[in-house]
């Protein structure tokens, strides 16, 4: 599945609040989401950018899904059906 190419940071965080990410906290251009998943708690910084580049939001997606146990096309799938 492509990478969205049109996409923001704050539409990021805001999909990512489905999988129970939230913003901790904001410090100039850059977001810091925490989540307490059931594998333990998990950081992820994503930058207040529009759109996102495309290498920084695939390497965002990676980390995720690493944490969550998907794939990068099932966090995909899943963030924007």
């Amino acid at each position: 599945m492509r990478l969205p190419r049109d996409l923001s940071g704050r539409d990021l965080a805001k999909a990512l609040g489905h999988l129970g990410y939230q913003v901790a906290r904001q410090k100039g251009s850059h977001m810091r989401l925490t989540a307490s998943l059931p594998k333990g708690e998990h950081h992820v910084t994503i930058p207040d950018h529009d759109p996102l580049k495309v290498g920084t939001l695939g390497n965002i997606l990676k980390d995720v899904a690493a944490h969550i146990g998907l794939s990068r096309d099932e966090l995909l799938a899943r963030l924007f059906p």
